[in-house]
């Protein structure tokens, strides 16, 4: 076995042959808790199977018709793999093993923290969900069939747990008495925490969706219902759902049941489609996608977009209160004796999306009865491009959680533009929601910079927080809110990308109404305390902590801190129960997670005054076959002394004095800064637990690669300079300072390094490949935009216009280097890329410039996808395509890409009708298991 390469003794060790060698990525918990809304569909037939390639020499060629195998979605033994002729393909079993294995459930604590929900998910979901219509408009994609958002994720059980007073679990209870099939989505708690309601769809014979319908269920008992006894109400989710009023009664937006028939698109227009600009306004928007085009688009939003508000009893009593509106949001107060009421309205744009069209907040009795107007917000279109600019009027209006019925919002003082200077520069307010002989609002702090949001605790106690992209600076202010003769004080003043003083953030503790507050704690002496929760950033990697603060004096007392010599534990949650005072030190429970390089993430409780420490959930290691990889947090530095971090994973069994070095893979994704000493700062653990996502590059770890997860690559503008004036340099510099670390290091074999990124990491791609080909032997970019004159007002954190930085704007352009690219890069977009920016007309644009100078290039467009990729076909292919370019390119060095001499390795067909629901990519997004946010 020692005479065996790393990479033929991981096919071993997955039970695979050795392949031949190959010749050619702050709402209160009363809300529904609904998965994320996923990337839309397609309303209109798109290319089934774009796919073509070019290589030196010559162009591929291009079929205007779909073959049978691309429409059934089944692969060709024939397939030619240079001409669009193909269906879907499978990776390697060892990779498609990772990414079918079965999600992990997500977790939610009842109110009272007794009692926790596992939300069941299934695996990835079949293409046909994504192939059902939508409609596109106002920058919200509908499923028109059931109402709601298109292509939600949803959960397809509910198990009940109780807390044993030991901490641990009982016997699982399974929510029941729904339909079979049934796709669950916005499972909510009721306040005291005996109720559960959620959404139930199925789908209907024909393969739509059916429209949603309300169900409750009772905790003990665990039996559901639905909660309207007619059949025909249904939700209508295009923007809020459903919200608990108190124990018994939910506000429900509902399908109206005055609602006519669809629209019909005039087959003959009644005139041309006309913008003005007679005033001479200055307008600048970015890309926006899905946009309205025309006034029966227009119809067609109202159509679907708007509700009856109706109120809800678990009796079976049903009331409809106001009119029928297009409303965005419903919040009542924490006394439940108020609701307030968000709607947008006409006149609409055709150049922004729905959330800034003209917005009305109105305040109404629980019972329905209108009160009085908050504010008429006009139509948007004018938000200054600049970074940290906002809309003009009331904004953030929300109920402070301390008090039964009392709002605050936020006013900028500089018409919402970040270049106009002015002092203050937002002013927050405070009203009773009933004023009193006519009080005027009171003001609660006046700020210098962006308003940045609040965290309340009670009438001696809040934090106002405040900040100013361009030069990184944050603010954290003490106030009193309701002492006039106490003045406001700078509690924290430092900059956002210093990460080594960030101090926490406040833990928060529910109160008796539902919400929650800042929770103070209660110590011997007199002090006022509050918990600070804080991810302890060091020059070693992360040391999360919760410091007991003295929010008078500012000291501050460690009261528990994550192991860092195996483990990374964090502070999820605070489970002590108390709802009203100051919580005794010695009563202190929190939820903490631990996981290490090898053991996937738990949860355990730990219980003051001896700490105990209980572990309450086992979740099995998801990819147990990837069990003893290697990982490394790497530290080295760019040529102008910037210290650079990454994170090194090498495949489990490699031994370098035996294997040598492996090919490698490097995946990352810039970022921008304005000091080298906070763009050298170490970001995250080397105790982390490696989540896999559905696309990870962490994948190529089973094909014996070894992968550089995230080198730190830094974009940096001191001081007056613009970071992108040297985006190019700066961009060569990181990469060529982790390509030489890891060839150092004898890991990575010199010529067989490739480079890969999504989104703004496919830019940097294609950028890299232009202009350090030295490094490079091919790369992958998925979902990049390559012509920054596409997108002329601004990009990522770019806010000059192309005209203000053209030199810039062109530089930083591989479209406009496409002639520099030699080394093999394969595109990936999805045909209906909705994010502001990547438009799929990028990648096509580019495949075009990059063909027309002979380079060795790929483009695979997705049919039905959007910026993240959601059916098990299309991710499977993706992988197919990743592992094949590498092998072709990586692996084995060629450029040749006569498909006729390549060995596929994961030749096999795949049926259209797998899967379940999209996992989140933890490398692009985060968490690997489940949401913490949601605990």
């Amino acid at each position: 076995m020692s005479s065996l390469s790393i990479f033929q003794r991981a096919c071993l060790r997955f039970a695979l042959l050795p392949v031949p060698p190959l010749r050619a990525p702050l709402r209160p918990p009363r809300r529904p808790l609904g998965l994320p809304r996923r990337s839309a569909m397609s309303s209109v037939a798109p290319r089934l199977s774009h796919i073509a390639a070019a290589a030196a020499g010559g162009a591929a060629g291009e079929s205007n018709e779909p073959p049978p195998a691309a429409a059934s979605g089944l692969a060709q033994e024939d397939d030619d793999l240079s001409s669009g002729m193909m269906g879907y393909r499978l990776p390697p079993k060892e990779i498609q093993d990772i990414v079918d294995a079965p999600p992990l459930p997500v977790l939610s604590f009842s109110p009272s923290k007794d009692k926790i929900l596992f939300l069941k998910r299934r695996a990835l979901p079949p293409l046909s969900d994504l192939a059902k219509p939508e409609e596109k408009l106002a920058g919200v994609r509908i499923d028109g069939h059931s109402n709601t958002r298109s292509r939600m994720s949803f959960y397809t059980g509910i198990g009940i747990h109780r807390l044993m007073e030991d901490g641990t679990l009982g016997p699982e209870k399974e929510v029941h008495g729904y339909p079979d099939g049934a796709r669950i989505n916005f499972v909510t708690w009721s306040q005291d925490g005996r109720h559960l309601s959620f959404s139930v769809r199925v789908e209907e014979e024909d393969n739509t969706s059916g429209k949603l319908r309300l169900w409750v269920a009772d905790v003990e008992s665990g039996e559901a219902r639905p909660l309207f006894k007619s059949p025909e109400i249904h939700l209508n989710a295009i923007f809020d759902s459903f919200v608990w009023i108190d124990n018994s009664t939910l506000l429900v937006c509902t399908i109206p049941l005055s609602r006519g028939a669809l629209p019909q698109k005039p087959s003959v227009p009644s005139g041309p489609k006309i913008q003005s600009n007679e005033t001479s306004n200055v307008v600048q928007v970015r890309t926006f996608q899905d946009l309205l085009k025309d006034e029966y688009d227009a119809d067609l939003f109202d159509y679907y977009a708007t509700s009856q508000l109706v109120l809800a009893s678990l009796d079976g009593t049903v009331k409809p209160i106001g009119p029928p509106a297009v409303y965005t949001s419903i919040d009542p107060s924490p006394d439940d004796k108020y609701l307030m009421i968000s709607s947008i309205h006409r006149p609409y744009s055709y150049i922004v999306p729905c959330g800034r069209f003209p917005k009305k907040v109105e305040l109404w009795t629980a019972d329905g009865n209108f009160i009085r107007e908050l504010c008429d917000l006009p139509l948007a279109e004018d938000i200054p491009i600049a970074t940290s600019s906002v809309r003009k009027g009331k904004r953030s209006i929300y109920w402070r959680p301390d008090k039964p019925s009392m709002l605050y919002w936020v006013e900028t003082q500089d018409g919402g533009d970040a270049k106009v200077e002015v002092s203050p520069r937002d002013i927050v307010y405070m009203e009773n929601a009933e004023p009193i002989n006519g009080e005027q609002p009171e003001i609660l702090h006046k700020l210098d910079l962006r308003y940045a949001g609040t965290s309340w605790c009670d009438e001696s106690l809040a934090l106002v927080y405040e900040s100013w992209y361009k030069t990184r600076k944050t603010r954290t202010w003490v106030v009193s809110p309701d002492k006039k003769d106490v003045s406001s004080r700078i509690l924290f003043d430092r900059s956002s990308e210093d990460v080594y003083s960030d101090p926490g953030s406040p833990m928060l503790r529910r109160t008796a109404m539902g919400t929650y507050v800042i929770a103070k704690i209660k110590k011997q002496d007199e002090s006022t305390y509050i918990l600070l929760n804080g991810m302890g950033a060091t020059p070693e990697g992360n040391v999360p902590f919760l410091d007991l603060f003295d929010i008078n004096t500012g000291s501050k007392e460690r009261i528990w801190q994550s192991d860092k010599e195996k483990y990374y534990e964090t502070v999820v949650a605070l489970m002590s129960d108390k709802t009203d005072g100051e919580l005794p030190l010695d009563q202190l429970k929190i939820l903490t997670s631990k996981e290490s390089k090898t053991e996937n993430t738990q949860y355990y409780l730990q219980i003051w005054p001896e700490k105990k420490q209980v572990q309450i959930t086992n979740f099995p290691h998801p990819y147990p076959q990837l069990a003893s990889l290697y990982k490394e947090m790497i530290r080295y530095q760019r040529k102008d002394g910037v210290q650079l971090t990454a994170t090194l994973y090498l495949p489990p069994g490699y031994d370098p004095s035996k294997d040598g070095p492996l090919p490698c893979l490097v995946w990352s994704y810039p970022g921008e800064f304005k000091s080298k000493d906070a763009a050298g700062q170490v970001r995250g653990s080397p105790n982390e637990f490696p989540g896999i996502g559905a696309t990870s590059p962490l994948l190529w770890l089973a094909r014996g690669f070894a992968i550089l997860s995230g080198p730190t690559i830094p974009i940096i503008g001191e001081g007056d300079e613009e970071a992108n004036d040297r985006y190019v340099e700066q961009l060569v510099a990181s990469a060529e300072a982790a390509v030489e670390e890891v060839v150092r290091r004898g890991v990575a074999h010199p010529d067989k390094i490739a480079v890969g990124g999504h989104s703004y990491g496919a830019f940097m791609t294609a950028n890299l490949l232009a202009h350090a080909p030295h490094l490079f032997c091919c790369g992958i970019a998925r979902s990049g935009a390559y012509n920054r004159t596409l997108t002329p007002f601004g990009f990522q954190n770019e806010d000059r216009t192309l005209w203000e930085a053209t030199n810039t704007y062109v530089e930083m352009s591989p479209f406009m280097s496409a002639n520099k690219i030699k080394k093999p890069i394969l595109l990936i977009h999805g045909e209906q890329d909705n994010n502001s920016g990547t438009l799929t007309m990028q990648s096509d644009r580019f495949f075009n410039a990059l063909k027309g100078h002979g380079a060795l290039s790929r483009l695979v467009i997705l049919p039905f996808e959007s910026h993240g990729y959601s059916a098990r076909e299309s991710i499977m292919h993706v992988l197919w395509e990743t592992d094949r370019w590498l092998q072709n390119y990586c692996l084995n060095g060629t450029s040749k890409t006569d498909s006729d001499s390549v060995v596929d390795t994961g030749n096999k067909t795949l049926s259209t009708s797998g899967g379940g629901a999209p996992r989140e990519d933890p490398e692009e997004k985060g968490f690997s298991s489940m949401q913490r946010s949601l605990l």
